[in-house]
């Protein structure tokens, strides 16, 4: 963020102006916002309370600025665009200083963005990328494309094509496999699809890994809103219309835990999951508590592991330092273009969760415990 300051040593006021990396080019930040932040009200706007891990962030955000002195206004939208809209208007409205916002729909908010940008408020993309539009000033999240990419080597390493350090596995297959991708309005969604098709990919052209339905483009296999029913409603359609002959699915690329718990359900009303019909290889994202116990209880295969709150402390340094005047510290420059603009971006490592390392990664660190995951 490019910022100059002009100091009035009569009166010690600070003007900030100039934030031009931080959405549009006019956009300032007043005395207020740059030195006077205490007690500032900060609006995060998560998507639902429907999965765990948002309620999660929520939490995380919250306690930790309020921790910091600001008031925080927390709201879930429980996956309707129109009730988002209203929340950031509302937050604008009751004069937020800045704005924290995992987006439903990444295009949805532009009017709302203008908005804030028009009444100088930072706004801090979390988690999800929104598109379209400048008012963006900078985004917190994990890095998307390695999801997908170890969501994907998860899937081989299961299978046995490789192992977990990397090196070839002994299998040779083929391997029946079914392919699931996020909301096709969530930006991180293709960011997962396309790291877990770049590794998977060799192994498909080669024959070693068959979709068996033939379906493999990204918007075929999108699961709108991450919507687990929806999920387990296509899984039941792929088993009746290309496994109903005697063929076995061995493995399912899945990028979400809520919609592998679907996937799970509709293997089981299948008979998978019997000592003559074992689960195929299903992967996840989010370490859910659900999904978490069913890899120990040897269902689903594995997940990623994203501390929230790791996330919420990144972006809450990134909200405190922007209205403190301040430039947030960011890790990539150069990957996240929204379509308008490249967002400067932080982005933190996952981590794959199987069942032999499930204490070390989730317990040891003190994110879940043992009681939890009875």
């Amino acid at each position: 963020m490019k910022i100059a300051k002009l100091a009035a040593a009569a009166v010690g006021l600070i003007v900030v102006t100039g934030l031009a990396a931080c959405g549009s080019s006019t956009k300032t930040v007043d005395q207020e916002q740059a030195g006077g932040t205490a007690g500032a009200l900060v609006g995060v706007t998560m998507p639902t309370r429907s999965s765990e891990r948002w309620i999660h962030d929520g939490e995380n955000l919250k306690s930790q600025l309020e921790a910091l002195g600001y008031k925080v206004d927390l709201q879930y939208a429980e996956n309707d665009i129109p009730t988002q809209v209203n929340q950031i208007e509302n937050q604008i409205t009751k004069g937020a200083k800045l704005l924290v916002i995992a987006s439903i729909d990444g295009t949805a908010i532009t009017t709302q963005l203008q908005e804030a940008a028009d009444k100088h408020i930072p706004v801090i993309a979390y988690d999800r990328l929104i598109r379209k539009s400048p008012n963006v000033d900078y985004y917190a999240t994990f890095d998307n494309y390695k999801v997908g990419v170890q969501q994907a080597t998860s899937l081989l390493v299961g299978l046995g094509l490789k192992k977990a350090d990397g090196s070839d596995g002994t299998a040779k297959g083929p391997f029946n496999i079914e392919l699931f991708a996020g909301s096709p309005d969530d930006n991180n969604a293709t960011f997962f699809f396309n790291g877990a098709m770049d590794t998977l990919k060799p192994f498909i052209d080669k024959g070693t890994l068959v979709v068996k339905s033939g379906e493999t483009d990204f918007k075929t296999v999108a699961i709108l809103r991450w919507d687990p029913a929806t999920a387990q409603r296509r899984m039941e359609d792929l088993l009746t219309k290309t496994y109903a002959k005697g063929a076995k699915v061995q493995g399912v690329l899945s990028p979400y835990d809520g919609l592998s718990i679907g996937i799970l359900s509709a293997l089981k009303s299948s008979g998978y999951g019997t000592a003559g019909q074992p689960y195929p290889i299903v992967t996840g994202q989010d370490a859910e508590v659900a999904s978490v116990k069913s890899i120990i209880a040897g269902e689903q295969y594995a997940t990623i592991y994203k501390d929230t709150r790791e996330l919420a402390k990144v972006t809450v340094k990134m909200a405190d330092a922007v209205l403190k005047g301040g430039t947030p510290e960011v890790n990539n420059t150069k990957d996240y273009d929204n379509g308008v603009k490249v967002v400067p971006s932080y982005l933190l490592e996952p981590v794959v969760v199987y069942k032999d390392n499930y204490k070390a990664t989730l317990i040891d660190t003190g994110y879940y415990t043992e009681d939890q995951l009875k």
